[in-house]
């Protein structure tokens, strides 16, 4: 191989791939650091030192997102930007002409993604929708997420309501998206979910917390409605303006669509070529 491409997440994984970084350096392979996880910026923050050595290691340093792009660089000045890509073709677009309260999550069962804000959300939700539905799609991480969610669904009575299906193949996220209309991501930390990128890719309107790199990828009132973390309540009423409001559900859907042009690999493919060509010519 002539250029090596390696992931950087925070906590463990970073002192992995330092330790892998370290070992390309000295088999004189050009490497490529790919900025990952939107608790990155703050884990390197407390362990400036290390982060600046790794950075320098790399040939060159790609961030999938503006907001990770913006908060590294002063451990790299030179950041390139290349965002996640999608095989948009997997992912079939369909027009919603009613948009009802079927409400899908898709994440894994753990705190930084905050399950019990979507329990919750149903529950400010369900007096004025009582057919309102919420499909919580993912693995369980094994922290006490998944436990809490169950209880936090019997204590307020929705057992009914939200169902809890576990882990998909990525083969069926398509499928599993298609059954909602409304895409919730009550994350408190993030950078750029690609399962955001998914739900608007189907045609899901996306409400999300305001978190990390989600104000870059997502403009507020025109594809998506944010609100702040840990606010079930103001999600339930952003949810609710989305089945209410005429015209917003279809322009929040139509400008998340166009967005997606971007992010397909006939798009993002290019990028990623001329990147790996330069570096692997490079000379050592």
């Amino acid at each position: 191989y002539n250029v090596a491409l390696l992931d950087v997440y925070s906590g463990p994984a970073f002192f992995w791939a330092e330790a892998v970084a370290a070992e390309l350096q000295f088999l004189r392979c050009p490497t490529v650091l790919v900025l990952r996880g939107g608790n990155l910026p703050s884990f390197s923050a407390h362990h400036q030192r290390r982060a600046h050595m790794l950075m320098k290691r790399a040939a060159a340093v790609v961030a999938p997102s503006p907001y990770l792009r913006e908060q590294m660089r002063a451990f790299r000045s030179d950041i390139r930007l290349i965002p996640n890509g999608l095989w948009l073709e997997r992912y079939p677009f369909r027009h919603r002409t009613q948009v009802r309260p079927r409400l899908v999550w898709l994440r894994a069962l753990h705190s930084i993604y905050n399950p019990l804000m979507a329990v919750e959300t149903v529950h400010y939700l369900i007096e004025k929708y009582p057919d309102v539905e919420l499909r919580m799609i993912g693995p369980d991480k094994k922290d006490g997420s998944y436990e809490a969610t169950l209880a936090r669904i019997r204590d307020l009575g929705l057992e009914d309501r939200v169902t809890l299906p576990g882990a998909v193949p990525k083969s069926e996220v398509p499928a599993a998206l298609d059954w909602g209309d409304i895409f919730l991501n009550t994350t408190n930390i993030d950078n750029t979910p690609v399962t955001v990128l998914e739900a608007m890719a189907c045609g899901l309107c996306v409400v999300s917390t305001d978190v990390g790199g989600i104000p870059y990828l997502l403009d507020n009132g025109r594809d998506a409605l944010l609100v702040p973390p840990n606010e079930p309540r103001l999600m339930a009423e952003a949810v609710a303006r989305i089945l209410d409001e005429p015209g917003l559900a279809g322009s929040l859907r139509d400008q998340a669509h166009a967005k997606m042009r971007g992010y397909g690999w006939d798009a993002v493919l290019p990028q990623w070529e001329r990147l790996l060509e330069a570096v692997g010519k490079a000379p050592p």
